[in-house]
């Protein structure tokens, strides 16, 4: 018999502290998103077989067990941002625990940091999807059930400057016709953890069309509520569940290589990607680009969009 039903068994009122004690795990284990979750259980076993191939304890580990994993991840070509999130794996596994975490250990942190002044902590950018190469991919799109899911997953995603998961994420409720175009209630987000909510509006537009691209997915697969964007079995039967954020990244892949580009160079991310510098392109001033992608930073948003503005008003123009 573990704690909880010990205690739950003589205390009065045990079946409601035992109900109370359950809701608590569930309060618990919504503390991380699903995908920050299944990245830490994969960090975690990577760790756990490493240990065992070395003959050395996981849980609870000595710091010198996690410097030479880190060092032998970084041999192996581990990028320096996926080391960071093992360490914070690694460390979120002892205090679930209740143990100490060998992560907060100096020489732990100080390995880490050399290993980021070694190798580099620069990131590598996914191409952007931009609204020219977004208008290539849907111009290759057949007219199939699958490809006018496709169109909407394209046109929405780029249109609302959307993350994989917040797209995925979508249900009919979250989307309101309006007078000229749709608001799109995002419930949560990487940057909304405690489900606030955010609100963004998608215009018909002339070009892109998106808001025509989703009704006409809908009305064709006979959605009327849950997830807007499903598989497609064979023989066009339309599932219940929702697409995944692999399935999101293949598709962008594979229509980039349908217009000639190289998939590799393409993620699900690319529609977020592509929607910013192309706003800042047209001349959006950056209040209106944040109401749209949800930047709680202009900093970060610059980044997204310094390329595009790169040659312009460039510094030496006037005499180079």
């Amino acid at each position: 018999m573990n704690q909880i039903s010990t205690i739950a068994s003589v205390l009065p009122g045990a079946l409601t502290l035992r109900h109370d004690m359950d809701k608590a795990g569930t309060y618990l284990a919504a503390e991380k998103t699903d995908a920050t979750v299944r990245a830490y259980q994969s960090d975690l076993r990577i760790f756990a077989r490493y240990c065992a191939a070395n003959g050395l304890v996981d849980l609870p580990a000595h710091p010198e067990t996690v410097m030479a994993f880190l060092a032998a991840q970084a041999t192996a070509g581990t990028k320096a941002s996926t080391l960071t999130r093992r360490v914070a794996a690694i460390r979120y596994s002892h205090k679930a625990a209740q143990l100490e975490p060998p992560t907060d250990r100096e020489v732990v942190r100080a390995t880490l940091r050399g290993i980021k002044r070694t190798i580099g902590v620069k990131q590598v950018q996914k191409a952007p999807a931009t609204a020219e190469r977004i208008a290539d991919m849907l111009a290759r799109i057949p007219g199939t059930l699958t490809g006018r899911r496709d169109r909407a997953v394209l046109a929405l995603g780029f249109a609302g400057a959307f993350r994989r998961s917040e797209l995925v994420a979508l249900t009919v409720a979250d989307l309101i016709e309006v007078e000229g175009g749709i608001r799109v209630i995002i419930r949560q987000s990487k940057t909304d953890q405690e489900a606030e909510g955010e609100e963004i509006a998608i215009p018909y537009g002339d070009k892109l069309r998106p808001v025509e691209a989703v009704r006409a997915w809908l009305d064709a697969a006979g959605i009327t509520d849950g997830p807007v964007f499903r598989s497609v079995a064979k023989g066009g039967r339309v599932m219940a569940e929702a697409l995944t954020c692999r399935s999101v990244a293949n598709l962008v892949k594979a229509y980039a290589e349908r217009a000639g580009l190289d998939p590799a160079e393409f993620s699900g991310h690319s529609l977020r990607a592509g929607f910013l510098p192309s706003a800042a392109d047209r001349g959006a001033s950056l209040f209106k680009m944040m109401e749209v992608s949800r930047h709680k930073s202009v900093n970060t948003l610059r980044g997204y969009v310094r390329r595009a503005d790169l040659f312009k008003d460039h510094a030496g123009s006037g005499f180079l």
